[in-house]
């Protein structure tokens, strides 16, 4: 590995580091959000606890972390075909596990949008339809982004069959925003998962 691609994945992985939703709280509302709602750090809680205002260029801000690893850094470091993709998970990888933050950073669907909208983007915006679908019909953020996860791989092979050789890297991207969400499934199961824009009742008394 060259010295340029080595300092393009260290550089993906910082960026996607920058904890927007930690300093968005503690710059205009003088809180800390691992404190506050979901305790996670996302665009989600950021809505939660600070409104639509905060929220939107919290979420654009990491939905470009992944976007420039792959669009920007990626290609100029290295001419391998795949290497793009390896910064945009280095990229999530930093957003989820930040060192600023105590490797305890947001669930990675945003950064994760940015890195794929950059490689396929009709797959994302697949992704996006069945994403706002569920969320409408359900209230639950989090049950979309685990379906969308979920599907995205197969999206890219039926859509992009000359990133197919690369499919693993995707499957491994899906597989971690899942895994980020494990919390929210047992809450999902257990019928005491926060709707979007309130919170849930807990299960129903037999």
């Amino acid at each position: 590995m060259t010295p340029a691609e080595i300092a393009a994945l260290a550089a993906s992985y910082f960026l996607g580091a920058i904890p927007t939703s930690y300093l968005a709280g503690r710059v205009f509302k003088g809180i800390d959000l691992r404190e506050h709602g979901s305790k996670n750090l996302g665009a989600t809680n950021v809505y939660r606890i600070m409104g639509w205002r905060y929220a939107i260029p919290v979420g654009i801000f990491d939905v470009a972390k992944g976007a420039v690893p792959v669009l920007i850094i990626g290609p100029a470091a290295s001419a391998l075909p795949w290497f793009p993709l390896v910064c945009g998970v280095l990229a999530v990888v930093g957003h989820v596990f930040s060192v600023f933050v105590g490797f305890k950073g947001g669930k990675g669907v945003a950064t994760s949008a940015g890195v794929v909208l950059g490689l396929a983007p009709m797959a994302v915006g697949l992704c996006l339809v069945v994403w706002a679908v569920i969320v409408w019909a359900s209230g639950y953020v989090s049950l979309g982004s685990v379906v969308a996860a979920g599907i995205f791989p197969a999206l890219v092979w039926a859509f992009y069959p000359a990133r197919r050789e690369g499919i693993w890297l995707y499957l491994v991207l899906a597989a971690v925003i899942i895994w980020m969400h494990r919390a929210n499934l047992r809450r999902l199961a257990a019928g005491t998962e926060n709707r979007f824009g309130r919170h849930a009742k807990g299960p129903a008394a037999p």
